[in-house]
């Protein structure tokens, strides 16, 4: 893997996959890489600003130039990770009023490495009020004989406006995916909205089956939450009737959110299925 390669993983996200409450979290592999990289924006009454971009271990992160008020920051991996044992975190705040765009510079490609117990990777994510937050990173790629939990924590302000894009390639070519498992844990203004978990891989029963990815490989899903979304919509299905994979665009019971969810064979075809949703997401 080479070091522009970019990391996700992420931490047990269940009481089937963690700990028993009250437990300490596991400590992983003695050769394991323990990292916490932390991002921080505000708003100075005219930009946005960085005034924390802490990397560490893997992760190298690194501000890229943008037009007009918003900040966007890039992630490179430093490092080959995330490998068994590992425990990876990414810390990210936008404070009131900030805009903040947060991407990877390459897919993460997950691999087993000196041990077979599970890596994990957390990404906390925190908008604060009048704030625009997107969370865009390149796919992770499960590769055969990795063990991955990947965890997305997420706290949101009654007014911020979020983006949340998550993409994953189950094997490389000619080969089966590793044992995948990802939470996407949402609250906004104090309350629940999205809480969600998948499991692909052995020893997953029935990942691969009619009733879930019927063989597809690529899976991915968009969040939009906007105060301003017409969310009294029934749920959409992009790409009906095609062998090229589908997606559903449906509205979330408990805010002005939409969740699209799509399979299909390619990331290619993932990625043109989750931007034609972006797109209906948005639409008047």
């Amino acid at each position: 893997m080479s070091p522009s390669t970019q990391l996700a993983a992420a931490r047990p996200t269940s009481d089937r996959d963690g700990p028993p409450a009250g437990a300490r979290e596991p400590a992983g592999h003695p050769a394991g890489v323990r990292a916490t990289a932390r991002i921080r924006a505000a708003h100075n009454g005219r930009v946005t600003t960085l005034p924390q971009l802490r990397s560490d271990g893997p992760f190298h992160l690194r501000r890229m130039r943008t037009d007009g008020n918003a900040a966007t920051v890039g992630i490179i991996g430093a490092m080959s990770a995330p490998l068994g044992g590992d425990r990876l975190s990414l810390d990210i705040t936008a404070e009131d009023r900030a805009e903040l765009e947060i991407t990877t510079a390459a897919a993460t490609l997950a691999l087993r490495g000196p041990t077979t117990e599970a890596a994990t990777y957390d990404v906390r994510l925190t908008a604060g009020e009048h704030t625009r937050m997107r969370w865009l990173p390149q796919p992770l790629i499960s590769a055969a004989g990795s063990n991955l939990r990947q965890t997305y924590t997420v706290e949101l302000a009654a007014t911020s406006r979020f983006v949340l894009r998550e993409e994953q390639l189950l094997g490389r070519a000619g080969e089966e995916p590793g044992h995948l498992v990802s939470r996407i844990l949402v609250h906004r203004a104090g309350r629940p909205l999205l809480d969600q978990r998948t499991a692909y891989g052995s020893p997953e029963p029935g990942w691969d089956g009619p009733a879930v990815l019927n063989r597809h490989r690529a899976v991915g899903q968009l969040l939009v939450v906007d105060p301003s979304l017409d969310i009294r919509r029934d749920a959409v299905l992009l790409g009906e009737g095609t062998k090229d994979g589908c997606a559903v665009l449906a509205p979330l019971a408990n805010g002005p959110a939409l969740l699209a969810t799509a399979v299909a064979p390619t990331t290619s075809t993932l990625r043109e299925l989750l931007d034609e949703a972006h797109a209906r997401a948005l639409a008047r």
